[in-house]
């Protein structure tokens, strides 16, 4: 289809034309020019593309004359003349972080900005864009605090690469973010299963699925990075499993955790060892992944199919009423924290940063006092008298 010589930013695109890849106005820019991508018409691109950089440098470029079928021509030229649509920032600004983020992130990002912040922003220009204007938007949204949250941590991001570029002044959502006021919520999505539930659970199922399921209690790992564990991962001397990695259907891939506090070493307390020790029967040789589908013999992809092929039938053979597989995480931090295992230990070992999340999402399962509270720093402080 042309020739093996690389050239910076120009590539085959087809059999009949070539793409040129530039920055331009803060955003990415992919043009196709067409010709046939021989190596003769890859040097003719490559020379055309560095004109283009050329002139963008020198401040003549104009897009419109040499891009004239492009779409995007209009967007930046609005970019260049200060007035660029705060719509048509947002669109070309993921596009460009496409190449950096995961692809779990990006595919929430996309939802944000198609589902939500194209709309929003609608025809305003973007350096138009101001607190009050952005929180007069917000308020007549019907979403709930935490999709709004999820708009503005997205808006907020793309606005600070904006400032970076030059095309604004500053961020108008720096330091700040828009709440509806709500009544207390009467209930949370925090539903951990009873040890009885539990026992039940591991009853109605064996094999591969039961020590799955059991790991999942006793470890609190998230599902993406239950799935994503490799044998290579177990260090059996010190019994404990490294997590430095997740998988999701979107992904189709292992990618890095979740946050930098999400790279851990969890200890293997006695059930989550006995569910790995009985797991090596089935995956162990192979040197690879942990736990596998039973049906397709394969790693898990993600929580869809633990769902739809495993989780639901065995809650229904157990008579458990019915909850996603995520609540084997909150069951666990429930579990360690009604024990009264230190927070800040079940912080690390669920791949928090601090235990302030602990705090707030487990509280009520962290005992007020024991009977014995202090015991332990007396004997450790208290000189004992010489009777």
């Amino acid at each position: 289809m042309g020739t093996e010589r690389d050239y910076d930013g120009v590539r085959p695109a087809s059999a009949t034309s070539i793409e040129i890849d530039f920055y331009y106005a803060g955003a990415r820019c992919r043009e196709r020019i067409r010709l046939e991508p021989t190596p003769a018409n890859m040097r003719r691109a490559a020379q055309h593309r560095a004109a283009i950089l050329l002139a963008i440098e020198q401040g003549t470029f104009d897009y419109a004359t040499t891009f004239p079928n492009s779409k995007r021509a209009h967007a930046l030229a609005r970019a260049v003349s200060g007035n660029m649509l705060a719509c048509d920032f947002i669109v070309a600004w993921l596009d460009r972080k496409a190449v950096t983020l995961k692809s779990s992130t990006m595919s929430g990002y996309r939802k944000i900005v198609y589902g939500h912040l194209i709309e929003l922003l609608g025809k305003d220009a973007l350096v138009d864009l101001s607190r009050g204007a952005i929180r007069e938007k917000l308020e007549q949204t019907t979403c709930s605090n935490k999709t709004l949250a999820n708009i503005q941590s997205v808006l907020r991001t793309a606005l600070n690469d904006a400032m970076d570029d030059g095309l604004i002044q500053a961020n108008p959502l720096t330091d700040w973010t828009y709440r509806k006021a709500e009544p207390p919520k009467v209930d949370d999505d925090i539903d951990p299963f009873t040890s009885e539930e539990q026992s039940r659970i591991l009853a109605a199922c064996e094999g591969q699925a039961r020590n799955f399921i059991q790991f999942a209690f006793w470890t609190g790992l998230r599902t993406s990075e239950l799935v994503a564990l490799d044998w290579s991962d177990v260090d059996w001397t010190r019994q404990v499993v490294r997590v430095n990695k997740a998988r999701t259907q979107k992904s189709g891939r292992a990618e890095d955790t979740k946050t930098r506090a999400g790279r851990r070493e969890v200890k293997l307390l006695a059930p989550a060892l006995s569910a790995l020790l009985d797991q090596k029967q089935y995956t162990y040789l192979q040197w690879a992944e942990i736990f596998q589908n039973p049906t397709t013999g394969e790693r898990w992809t993600g929580d869809q199919p633990i769902r739809k092929t495993m989780w639901r039938h065995v809650l229904k053979e157990a008579k458990v009423r019915y909850r996603y597989p995520y609540q084997t995480r909150h069951t666990y931090a429930s579990m360690m924290l009604s024990a009264g295992e230190h927070p800040m230990w079940v912080a690390k070992q669920m791949g928090h940063a601090d235990w302030g999340m602990i705090r707030r999402t487990y509280g009520r399962w962290i005992p007020s006092e024991v009977d014995d509270a202090g015991k332990r720093a007396v004997e450790m402080f208290c000189p004992k008298s010489d009777e």
